[in-house]
């Protein structure tokens, strides 16, 4: 990690400016855009199954209608199947209902809410309860498609790797609880987990069986930390304007730089940019590290891994393509590099309404223009 950051003095230190500056972190990212062709016929058939669970009112509905996660799975699977696709607009929409529902929740409830989808995932063909939460049957339903297509391996790396995601999720909520900062290490480690990476990779290996030999090898998870790693900066890097408007900003890198190294937000963001190059030059050093493993599963870990590389990638066109953090000014901003400060809202606006989940406020960017 980087230790070089200008400090300011304390006036200065977590000074926001009236326009931010948005670096080019993906310029020398070998891998180009893809999008997958299947798009529009995927995201229709995803969405109406969304849909059918009435899990927001229409207002917030816009709002995740603007997000367009379909877009995000098919920049993330541009060479997917239909089939496959369909499993990776699914898993965005489900993370999508839980981010939104554990969100605006106490520790303890979010404990029951997970508690619901750990258990929904290990038993797809059991019916959920009478009067559960809908976060059971959308991730039932969610699984049993998946695994009609799924290999074996890539069925045990999401039970596993979305059960720590929840875990994680708990653990959100309890620094929420505790209006906790944590250091950026902390950070990181937690955020590694809860930004939903790990799951968000198993859509690349659904036709694939790579044996725990090859998937669990030393250099390949150290290949999905780096992956997650730029994941994470940029998405912080995207995000942080909406999230200092609504006052989430807590868990933000560039909030915790600004506080860790007693610096402004131009300060935060040079460390961030440094980081950023430092983990694109490990991930791409470490790909001459992965061992052979036999011809056979050497090109079934290729692939795996060239789906890794197309992550940062895709994830950094959505955040311009799609409305969740720029609103209809995305394509504008991914130009000009220039976002005007958002302003703050009170947080009461955004939160949980009426004491029911479907009632959850989704802010929309242009909204928060209009304060």
């Amino acid at each position: 990690m980087p230790g070089t950051v200008i400090t300011t003095s304390p006036s200065s230190s977590g000074k926001v400016p009236d326009v931010l500056y948005l670096p080019e972190t993906m310029v020398d990212w070998p891998w180009p855009r893809a999008i997958n062709p299947h798009y529009e016929e995927v995201k229709a058939a995803s969405n109406a199954w969304f849909y059918s669970f009435k899990p927001f009112k229409p207002k917030s509905l816009y709002a995740f209608d603007k997000c367009d996660f379909a877009r995000l799975a098919s920049l993330a699977y541009p060479w997917s199947s239909k089939e496959d696709l369909r499993t990776g607009c699914d898993l965005m929409n489900l993370f999508f209902i839980v981010d939104e529902y554990t969100d605006v929740e106490p520790a303890p409830v979010v404990r029951e809410m997970v508690d619901v989808v750990i258990d929904a995932l290990n038993n797809p063909h059991k019916p959920r309860p009478e009067g559960e939460i809908i976060l059971g049957e959308v991730a039932r339903q969610f699984w049993a498609l998946a695994i009609k297509t799924a290999s074996p391996t890539s069925q045990k790396h999401m039970v596993e790797s979305f059960t720590d995601y929840l875990e994680s999720v708990v653990q959100q909520a309890e620094d929420r609880d505790e209006n906790r900062f944590r250091t950026i290490d902390e950070y990181l480690e937690n955020r590694r987990q809860n930004i939903g990476a790990r799951p968000s990779f198993v859509p690349l290996e659904l036709q694939l069986h790579l044996p725990d030999e090859a998937f669990y090898h030393p250099v390949v998870q150290e290949l999905s930390v780096y992956i997650t790693d730029l994941i994470i900066l940029d998405n912080d890097i995207a995000s942080y304007n909406k999230e200092q408007a609504t006052g989430d900003d807590r868990h933000n890198i560039l909030t915790l730089a600004m506080r860790q190294f007693n610096t402004d937000f131009e300060g935060a963001m040079d460390w961030v940019v440094q980081y950023h190059t430092l983990v694109e030059t490990r991930f791409l050093d470490g790909l001459k590290r992965v061992p052979s493993f036999g011809p056979h599963v050497d090109a079934q870990l290729q692939l795996y891994i060239h789906g890794l590389a197309n992550w940062p990638r895709c994830n950094d066109c959505w955040n311009f393509e799609s409305g969740r953090y720029f609103g209809n000014k995305g394509r504008e901003f991914q130009k000009t590099r220039r976002v005007p400060r958002l302003p703050k809202v009170v947080k009461s606006q955004h939160k949980l309404k009426e004491g029911k989940r479907e009632n959850v406020d989704i802010p929309l960017v242009e909204q928060l223009e209009l304060q």
